[in-house]
Formats: structure tokens, C-alpha cells, sequence
């Protein structure tokens, strides 16, 4: 009998992760919406989820789960990383951790930072590069954060943290050209 693996967030037509997992002989769970007891699952896995795990989650866990956030952490936590990074100057890339009861928190087991690139110039562009990353640095790593041989560290530094609501009304479009919307949010601070 295999590793049982409940993944949370992005389906299997949004990324290439569950066929990924399931390649390296996995059994995977696809779960979208809210879910109470992970228990019955030896690994959980978290990307494009959009519910926090709570701490009476948390304690049905066999093992600490695992989160892919496109930002380079301690950087960018929470909400909209993607916008903040170039909006706030911070160091861009993707970070794969284990998660505990803050948010975005946890020890990191993988990270790579990036290079902000001047010709990916919407944040709808800069966004797909990120997910491409982040799914890169996860199947570079599937072995191990399944097997759970990787080692955990401990971010480093306060970082910064972002709500949904710490973003501008104006900002309507990942479309929107990044420079454009630097220039506009350090006309309106």
C-alpha cells in the first residue's frame, strides 16, 4: 500500500503536481473545498489553496503539510506575494513549507530565489513564471518532501505579510503593467 496523499487547491487540469505525484507512485486525493480531518492520509499537500488550516487541523496531521507560496520567504507572506515583491522591493522567488498554525510561517524545506526580469512586464506574466517554478522546485524535489527526508529550516528574519485587503482598489488587472502600477502606488502612499 502507498503513500496516501491529499492534495489541496489547484485540480489536476490547473497543474502538472497530482499527475506528478502519481507518477512516482503516490495515491493522491484531489480536494478543493474545506476539509476537517486529514488523518487518514499519511502526506498533505497545499498549492493555490485558499483556506487556512486551522490548529485543530493541524493536530489531525501524521506529519507536517507541505505549502508551495510564490514568494520567496520570509518575504511576501499571505495574500497577492506576486504584486508585493515588486511593489515593496523584496526579493522575488518561490518556497516550498511545512505549515504551522501561522501563515506562511513554517520551516522551509525548498526555496529558489529569482531574478525580477524587466521584460515580464504584467503581473499576470510574472505570476505564470512563478507557478512554473514553484512546480519545478516541487517535482525536483517529490522524492524526498513525500518521504519526508528533506531538511527543515527555520525562516530567518521578520519578512513582511500582505492581507487580501492591503491591495489597492485601483488595482483591477494582473494584466496591468508593473511599472505602471509601481509608479501609481508611490504616487498614492
Amino acid at each position: 500500500m502507498g503513500i496516501k496523499v491529499c492534495f489541496l487547491g489547484y485540480n489536476r487540469d490547473e497543474t502538472c503536481l497530482i499527475q506528478a505525484i502519481e507518477a512516482h507512485g503516490f495515491d493522491v486525493t484531489e480536494i478543493s473545498g474545506k476539509m476537517d480531518d486529514f488523518s487518514k492520509f499519511d502526506v498533505v499537500v497545499s498549492f493555490g489553496y485558499r483556506h487556512i488550516l486551522n490548529d485543530r487541523q493541524l493536530r489531525t496531521l501524521v506529519r507536517p503539510a507541505i505549502n508551495l507560496h510564490i514568494a520567496y520567504l520570509p518575504y511576501n507572506r499571505g495574500s497577492h506575494p506576486n504584486f508585493w515583491s515588486w511593489i515593496d522591493g523584496t526579493p522575488a522567488g518561490v518556497t516550498i513549507h511545512e505549515i504551522d498554525s501561522g501563515i506562511d510561517t513554517g520551516s522551509i524545506c525548498y526555496q529558489k530565489l529569482m531574478t525580477q526580469n524587466s521584460t515580464m512586464d504584467s503581473f499576470s506574466k510574472t505570476y505564470r513564471l512563478l507557478i512554473e517554478e514553484a512546480e519545478c522546485l516541487f517535482i525536483d524535489n517529490v522524492e524526498s518532501l513525500l518521504n519526508k527526508t528533506y531538511i527543515p529550516k527555520p525562516q530567518i528574519g521578520d519578512g513582511s505579510y500582505h492581507n487580501v485587503c492591503d491591495l489597492p482598489t485601483w488595482m483591477t488587472s494582473w494584466d496591468m503593467r508593473i511599472n505602471d502600477a509601481i509608479r501609481r502606488y508611490n504616487e498614492t502612499k
